[in-house]
């Protein structure tokens, strides 16, 4: 029951990824005011740069994995995130990066993953990067192993609890010293925010509207 439950699911998100989404829309929702107030746009030194979201069944349940990045001099230290990272030009194809950035980073096999389709690419002013949030499944529940250097800890989080609005909140965060008010998910006892809230903003508008 599981495997055609998971099946189904795959297959009608494939179909939806397909067709028009709702991008600026959702992403306006869990957007911080700072970003809401200004109005940067990519610029001839943005960077192109890909991460994944990839689905698999779990004992009854559908989970994704989220990472939270170390603490380092950088813009997105100690922040939740989707595996992932630049283009390189190595890289035939953004989601050729997706795929070798969580390989890299958590030990995914990328051979096993089916990719589904992409969600709409998203500008993060700070870093000056462009992202391509790419969806994909597993069949089974990886084994992870995370880079140190670039993952500090897996969460594995189910398709149940994302769903849950009783996890959206917004408060002042502080980041590198300044203040920022921004929506956030509570997941597991993390803050997920930013470009990252606002992806799985998407990605839920996104599975709220497939037939059920």
């Amino acid at each position: 029951m599981l495997d055609l439950s998971f099946h189904s699911f795959a297959s009608a998100l494939k179909e939806r990824l397909a067709e028009p989404l709702p991008g600026a829309e959702a992403h306006k929702k869990m957007a911080s005011a700072s970003r809401l107030r200004t109005a940067m746009q990519p610029n001839e030194r943005t960077r192109r740069s890909a991460v994944l979201i990839v689905f698999y069944p779990y004992r009854g349940s559908i989970l994704v994995p989220l990472i939270l990045r170390p603490q380092y001099d950088g813009v997105h230290a100690g922040q939740m995130a989707f595996p992932g990272g630049r283009m390189e030009r190595t890289d035939e194809s953004l989601i050729r990066t997706a795929l070798r950035e969580a390989q890299e980073e958590v030990g995914i096999r990328v051979t096993d993953v089916k990719v589904l389709g992409k969600l709409t690419e998203l500008y993060i002013p700070p870093s000056n990067f462009f992202v391509q949030p790419v969806v994909g499944i597993l069949p089974y529940r990886p084994d992870f192993y995370p880079d140190p250097r670039e993952v500090e800890h897996v969460v594995e989080v189910s398709l149940e609890e994302l769903m849950d609005e009783t996890i959206i909140g917004a408060n002042a965060i502080e980041v590198r010293g300044t203040i920022i008010d921004a929506p956030f998910y509570q997941l597991q006892g993390f803050k997920v925010w930013g470009a990252t809230a606002m992806m799985i903003s998407e990605l839920l508008m996104v599975i709220n509207s497939v037939p059920k």
